[in-house]
């Protein structure tokens, strides 16, 4: 298949998945570099930003699993319930007991009964435990204001907007819902996601040919092995 035509903004400054795209093309001529591209450099964003987290965490004393707690019931207006932090952690009831336990200790939190219910507790977060969790996330939003601060606002919108489009496709499937095996038609073929630069691309499903040809290697291979 014939290479891409080269695009008008080819003379741009380039940036390391460029030289990961063109490393890949010339392997697997089907590769869709705009896709390609695309997705390499949102894994690449992610990933940075999860390093930045977690030095921020550390920074502040707090552990991963802490940060992540305190940012749930932040979330939760400063005050929930174990069930609902539960359900946002996507925790069993011992893990979350036992992460209240050591947040609580440090005066993060406070466990209190319930108004509502008396035979239950709920879980608020009290003012050192507010502070280290702003502490902590103001680490990650500084450095998601200096990256997307070479975007003007009118693009910042733009690409928030584009991204909710490609989200929502993905919200639409069913957790259980098998993911299509191929593309339309009308798209561009591409041969997998690669994880990003230095990364090699997931090499395709085999077609049927390929799967009849391999079973019959496989077994020609095995009786050749049961001769000997």
């Amino acid at each position: 298949m014939k290479h891409p035509e080269p695009r008008p903004d080819d003379d741009a400054p380039r940036d390391s998945v460029d030289d990961h795209v063109q490393r890949w093309l010339p392997v697997l001529p089907q590769l869709d570099p705009d896709i390609e591209g695309a997705v390499s450099r949102m894994s690449k964003l992610i990933r940075h930003l999860a390093r930045v987290r977690e030095q921020g965490v550390a920074e502040y004393g707090l552990q991963k699993h802490e940060f992540d707690t305190l940012h749930m019931l932040a979330g939760r207006g400063g005050r929930a319930t174990p069930t609902e932090l539960r359900t946002d952690l996507g925790l069993a009831p011992a893990s979350v007991t036992g992460r209240l336990e050591a947040l609580e200790q440090r005066g993060f939190v406070l466990r209190t009964p319930s108004t509502r219910d008396r035979r239950r507790v709920d879980v608020e977060l009290t003012e050192d435990g507010r502070a280290a969790w702003r502490s902590a996330l103001d680490v990650v939003g500084r450095e998601e204001h200096r990256l997307l601060g070479v975007l003007a606002p009118a693009e910042r919108r733009q690409l928030a907007d584009l991204l909710r489009r490609v989200l929502l496709v993905q919200e639409k499937t069913a957790p259980d819902e098998p993911l299509p095996r191929h593309q339309p038609a009308a798209r561009p073929l591409t041969e997998g996601t690669p994880h990003g630069p230095g990364h090699a691309p997931y090499p395709r499903r085999s077609s049927g040919a390929d799967s009849r040809t391999k079973r019959s290697a496989d077994s020609g291979r095995r009786r050749g092995e049961g001769g000997r």
